[in-house]
């Protein structure tokens, strides 16, 4: 068995129902959580795994969270100047 995200044009739905219903010895439809709540969802976990890896590897320098606020006291200053 495979899977596979189908988007539907809502005037469509009624027939995609339909032809489901004619083959769902074939078919079996699931609701996908994560995809109700972000429509992104998938894309966003690989971008996030793709992050981690990158700071695991050493190619991406992650800097720590006083180092982060300092930066942004630091800009906040300068643009106050």
């Amino acid at each position: 068995m495979q899977t596979v995200a189908v988007q539907i044009q809502d005037s469509f739905m009624q027939n995609f129902l339909s032809f489901i219903n004619n083959h769902q010895e074939n078919i079996t439809i699931t609701k996908d959580k994560n995809l109700e709540l972000d429509p992104y969802f998938y894309e966003r976990q690989k971008e996030l795994q793709q992050d981690i890896d990158d700071i695991d590897s050493g190619k991406v320098k992650m800097i720590s969270n006083e180092d982060f606020w300092n930066d942004i006291d630091n800009f906040t200053l300068a643009l106050q100047k």
